[in-house]
């Protein structure tokens, strides 16, 4: 049986997340690929701890990554996977380097910048509006989550 590359791609950012809490960097995870080729052109989990900087988030980390092997500022033609849904400060960067579709695992209604809280990418001033797509491997990034902070409150 073939996986649907959709799976590998979340798989993929599962992957970041697990080794971010690995890290103990709340377990984030992402990755950015290239809608021509399927290509993975980049994947980060947080590192908002390890680097000092509260914007080493998994989403920013691989868009720069991705930025910088492209040499441009801008990312069309590319999809960004993501464990949990952005907040609006990776929403932001998403618009800003024009991503063709974002797919995130679990809802983040705490913090969430796209179906919750600021919905970046519905306010008239969003300089560009990806496709977006929920809840894949919800299961398993919430989990991944929760696991993470429970221990937190063990320690």
């Amino acid at each position: 049986m073939t996986r649907s590359p959709f799976a590998s791609r979340m798989e993929a950012a599962l992957a970041q997340a697990r080794a971010a809490a690995a890290r103990g960097e709340t377990p984030v995870g992402a990755v950015l690929v290239d809608r021509a080729t399927g290509e993975i052109r980049a994947a980060a989990g947080n590192r908002v701890r390890e680097l000092h900087d509260p914007t080493a988030h998994a989403e920013i980390l691989a868009i720069r990554e991705a930025c910088a092997a492209l040499g441009s500022e801008r990312l069309p033609g590319h999809d960004l996977w993501v464990t949990l849904e952005p907040c609006a400060m990776c929403a932001a960067a998403i618009a800003g380097a024009r991503i063709e579709r974002v797919y995130f695992g679990a809802p983040d209604p705490k913090s969430g910048g796209v179906e919750h809280g600021a919905r970046v990418f519905d306010h008239p001033q969003a300089h560009h509006r990806p496709e977006v797509y929920g809840g894949l491997a919800e299961t398993e990034s919430a989990a991944l989550l929760r696991a993470f902070f429970a221990e937190r409150r063990r320690d």
